[in-house]
């Protein structure tokens, strides 16, 4: 949500402007497929306070969990199973989509939405119990894995026992009754920031689940509708207990602030329409160079191709991507921020999983995809080119002969460098590269094959192809 301004023109201007941030709140987000509020230009990355990550993070990637759809069982214990599995798939950070008891009044659908929290001390109980929870963190931690919980910290259920004990700490419509945040959200009712209790206790919510359970941290869920400093001191106190990572469901510099790292939306939604041919390459430069002017060094940025929100509401990634699938994944580990695969994607999910019921994940495909992202999980933690932040080295674009359809860049840290050339496009490229920024001998770091770049080298690209090279 973008800040209110400040204005001194009168009481009819400051009504216009109320009644234009109520519509906009309004449509900016819709309940289970939430739409980011548009990226901020104000705060230059020079003004935002940088927080320390944990030294885990830095070539770490993400795995997004969906306990309800993940097994059959749809339980904890059934999912815990699979932690070596992703292991050796190369995941380092668990992201658990919200564990709590899901409301009843108003629900949406048969089982709900994961986001109408009825209690922030409690277990969903079709999940399992409290010590199974603190089984599968337990078993996460043995193999080098850290579990972050998603947070939903703006808005409860209707029969969160919240609202009868503390109904002054809800939002309240013209006539003075409980709303929802947004008014498409029926399923929920609105927490107000402007009460230091709503803060003091979910503040003390959140600390329970670090010192009980021993998570590492958050998602936090439409981070944006709640005040910046609140998640600072957040932040801040949650690190007096260990060191967490912070994942804000935002977009803009000043999240930076309060957060390890925020969602890449923008550079998603550039993905999709390159995919679908609507945009062409030029628009990943135009972003990467609004990236660099607004965005610390150190910021984490979270990529994607999917996640719970795109594959139930806007489509599966072969939907959206089509045969672009495993160029842009790729090209999100590659790319400078941090990958994120989620449930199925290495099992090439190709249906839109049902939100509000059970509606398991088929892992019994034949897909190639695993393969896929146990090697690029491998070579993002072998080259600390690729690392996170400035853990991570400078991208530095290479221009090419076909410039409407190559995106081409080397990331250097060090003596380690990455070359990555990927075709954005059904077109077949005999790629030829300008400069010599890039040249050198190289590993193909798919297949193992040398290759020396010099000034006149040839690229030969299948649609939708791509290559990546390490400097040996």
């Amino acid at each position: 949500m973008k800040k209110k301004l400040r204005i001194t023109r009168g009481l009819v201007f400051m009504s216009l402007l109320a009644g234009l941030a109520l519509l906009i709140g309004s449509t900016a987000c819709q309940q289970a497929g939430k739409k980011q509020d548009q990226q901020e230009p104000a705060a230059s990355k020079d003004s935002v306070a940088q927080v320390a990550h944990p030294q885990w993070s830095k070539d770490a990637s993400i795995y997004e969990v969906n306990i309800r759809q993940f097994t059959p069982e749809g339980t904890f214990n059934a999912f815990t199973r699979h932690i070596p599995r992703l292991k050796e798939l190369g995941v380092d950070i668990l992201w658990i989509m919200p564990i709590h008891p899901i409301g009843k009044k108003n629900r949406k659908g048969k089982l709900g939405s994961y986001y109408s929290v009825k209690d922030y001390y409690g277990i969903n109980p079709n999940f399992g119990d409290m010590e199974d929870f603190k089984s599968l963190v337990e078993k996460a931690h043995q193999h080098d894995m850290k579990v972050i919980i998603d947070w939903v910290a703006n808005h409860t259920a209707w029969d969160n026992p919240l609202i009868n004990k503390h109904p002054e700490w809800y939002l309240k419509d013209s006539t003075g009754n409980i709303r929802p945040p947004v008014e498409d959200w029926s399923d929920v009712a609105g927490l107000d920031y402007d009460k230091q209790e709503v803060r003091d206790y979910m503040v003390d919510a959140m600390k329970y689940w670090v010192k009980q359970a021993h998570i590492d941290g958050y998602r936090c869920d439409v981070a944006h509708m709640i005040p910046v400093d609140f998640w600072s001191r957040v932040h801040r106190e949650l690190d007096q207990i260990k060191d967490v990572f912070m994942l804000a469901e935002a977009e803009g510099p000043k999240y930076h602030r309060a957060f390890d790292m925020t969602y890449a939306w923008e550079l998603h939604h550039i993905m999709n329409q390159v995919a679908q041919d609507k945009q062409q390459v030029k628009a990943l430069d135009e972003y990467l160079k609004k990236e660099r002017k607004n965005y610390p060094d150190n910021a984490y940025r979270m990529n994607f191709t999917s996640n719970h929100d795109e594959n139930s509401w806007n489509g599966t990634v072969y939907e959206r991507m089509g045969e672009g699938a495993e160029t842009f994944a790729a090209f999100t580990y590659t790319f400078f921020g941090m990958p994120l695969i989620y449930s199925g994607q290495e099992a090439c999910l190709d249906k839109r999983l049902e939100f509000f019921k059970r509606d398991p994940i088929n892992w019994e495909k034949d897909c190639d995809m695993d393969a896929f992202y146990k090697q690029m999980n491998q070579l993002k933690q072998d080259n600390s080119s690729l690392w996170n932040g400035k853990f991570g080295g400078q991208l530095t674009r290479i221009q090419s002969n076909q410039k409407k359809d190559i995106f081409a860049f080397i990331r250097k840290k060090g003596e380690n460098q990455i070359f990555t050339i990927l075709n954005f496009s059904d077109n077949q490229h005999a790629v030829q590269f300008k400069g010599d920024a890039y040249t050198g001998e190289y590993k193909n770091a798919l297949n193992g094959e040398q290759k020396t770049f010099g000034p006149n080298t040839q690229v030969q690209l299948k649609p939708w192809g791509y290559k990546i090279y390490v400097l040996n």
